[in-house]
């Protein structure tokens, strides 16, 4: 039997020795393990006959490495994010990318607590003057955490587990995230709020655990820093970006708020200039979040058993980029899958505020088959803005919702429609609803159908649905705000319920517009909706 070479990849970051160990016991693999991989030249020359990689955040697994391995089967990240590897073009190439998205889940969330604690007491400022021969109790005086108020910006796992933690100190917990529902919210003990201003201006502590997404980059920005409480601490170990940096370091500077503590920067590291590292009440830590021996223990096991299940039994679990499904069915339904997560994107782009069911109706062929997989290709394109494109797969979708609170039904309806094949994705609340139904034209995808109004479109570009009332000069009045703007239409597609009654527009446009422009489109007498989504 030939042997599988898997190489253990890294920058001065090996996984764990048991992971290793794990591998190298199986008579069928060859493994090397090299930490002197930063530049992508070694990087190259020491993947060529690799079956398998495994990586931590070191080393990089680009386009030209995968290129220059032909027998690479699958890359195996040991632990959450994956983006120092190549996804779409491992995907075309056919090599699924794994990781370990549980793993470091305890570390990151006791991190964050240790950085709140010695945030409050100055421990690391104090530990500064022992060490230098002082004794200088007067300038350290702290606060208690005790009775104060703790706003948690995003509500996973990691989240879950610091509000767990908080509760236990005596702290008061607001919960914010926008796909939290509210019996998931009780079940933790933490009131939810809405409202991301109305939230955190209560705060005497924010800990912020959000995937970094256009949507949250630098949503706590030198307005909202100036809205906070002058006692107000901030503590971020979740991703760089999603506080702006400067506007940060200019607030700690004018005493706007008390203090704030990260693990993680817009630019790691930062350099010596970086605006932050001068300015005063701040503890810091180099992206120590999952830097436990356990950790590292756990998901440098985990990623060593999903790697060696692939190659010897072609099992595929916490796929970034593909189900657990074998060649022959993935050929068959492959088309849906695709098309089955775009839908589910597009609709959370637009669905309402804390959407605590998902539904999906399948009708004519593609309802008489097991339609399992499909529904979870949906589920996790709706989810990715929720939780982050890295967190979420054909494998844990059900879970990550779960752990939302939000619930998930499909209905199956094999007999024919008026389309051979129809996939609706429906999100909703306690008073709202929103939809998105799609079919393919040959081979084509096409979406048909937007909430109630029929139409068709091409599911590519940028796609901006418009509600109004059904009266001349409508379409030329958002036409003309679009031109002035700069924003050109490639394609149109109109529906309306009756005569003088509501109307709707999907508009295909090669740039996505502004807020400002969506802003002066919703000023426009008549217009009663508009959303912008991405395909």
């Amino acid at each position: 039997m030939s042997k599988f070479n898997i190489l253990i990849a890294g920058n001065n970051d090996p996984i764990s020795s048991k992971g290793i160990d794990l591998l190298k016991a199986e008579p069928s693999f060859s493994v090397e393990v090299n930490m002197n991989l930063k530049a992508e030249d070694a990087m190259i020359e020491a993947s060529r006959n690799a079956h398998a990689i495994i990586v931590r955040s070191g080393a990089k697994v680009t386009a030209k490495v995968l290129e220059a391995a032909p027998n690479l089967k699958v890359v195996g990240r040991a632990g959450v994010g994956v983006d120092n590897i190549d996804v779409p073009v491992a995907s075309k190439r056919g090599v699924v990318v794994m990781n370990t998205p549980g793993g470091n889940t305890i570390s990151t969330a006791e991190q964050a607590f240790t950085l709140m604690m010695a945030l409050s007491r100055k421990t690391p400022q104090a530990h500064a003057t022992i060490v230098s021969g002082k004794w200088d109790r007067a300038k350290f005086k702290g606060t208690e955490v005790f009775e104060k108020t703790l706003v948690v910006l995003g509500m996973g796992r990691i989240g879950a587990e610091f509000a767990k933690r908080a509760k236990a100190f005596g702290m008061s917990v607001v919960a914010y995230d926008p796909y939290l529902s509210k019996n998931r919210a009780e079940s933790l003990g933490v009131t939810l709020c809405e409202d991301l201003d109305a939230a955190i201006v209560q705060a005497d502590y924010i800990t912020m655990h959000m995937p970094l997404t256009p949507e949250t980059k630098h949503m706590i920005n030198a307005k909202r820093l100036a809205s906070l409480k002058k006692t107000c601490r901030i503590i971020n170990c979740a991703r760089g970006g999603l506080i702006d940096d400067a506007a940060l370091a200019q607030a700690l500077t004018d005493g706007t708020i008390a203090g704030a503590a990260l693990d993680v920067f817009e630019v790691e590291p930062p350099p010596a200039d970086y605006p932050l590292l001068s300015a005063p009440n701040t503890v810091f830590t180099p992206h120590l979040g999952a830097s436990t021996e356990e950790a590292q223990e756990n998901v440098g096991i985990e990623i060593a058993e999903v790697i060696k299940a692939h190659l010897l039994q072609g099992t595929v679990v916490n796929a970034v980029n593909m189900p657990n499904v074998d060649p022959k069915v993935l050929a068959e339904i492959g088309p849906f899958l695709k098309f089955g997560e775009l839908l589910g994107r597009l609709v959370s782009q637009f669905a309402p505020a804390r959407a605590n069911v998902v539904r999906i109706n399948y009708s004519g062929k593609v309802g008489g088959g097991d339609t399992s997989l499909i529904s979870r290709a949906v589920l996790k394109g709706f989810l990715e803005r929720a939780v982050g494109a890295e967190q979420v797969n054909y494998i844990n979708a059900n879970g990550v919702a779960e752990n939302l609170g939000l619930r998930f039904t499909e209905s199956r309806l094999p007999e024919a429609s008026e389309f051979t094949d129809l996939i609706e994705v429906i999100a909703k609340n306690d008073t709202e609803t929103a939809s998105i139904a799609g079919t393919f034209f040959g081979n084509e995808p096409r979406i048909v159908k937007v909430n109630t109004h029929r139409i068709e479109a091409r599911p590519e570009g940028t796609l901006l649905f418009i509600e109004n009332i059904d009266r001349p000069g409508m379409i030329a009045a958002y036409s003309t705000t679009l031109g002035k703007n700069n924003v050109n239409i490639a394609d149109m597609s109109l529906s309306r319920d009756k005569e003088s009654g509501k109307a709707f527009t999907l508009l295909t446009l090669d740039t996505t517009p502004s807020a400002e422009v969506l802003a002066e489109l919703e000023k426009i007498q008549g217009i009663s909706k508009v959303h912008c989504v991405a395909v």
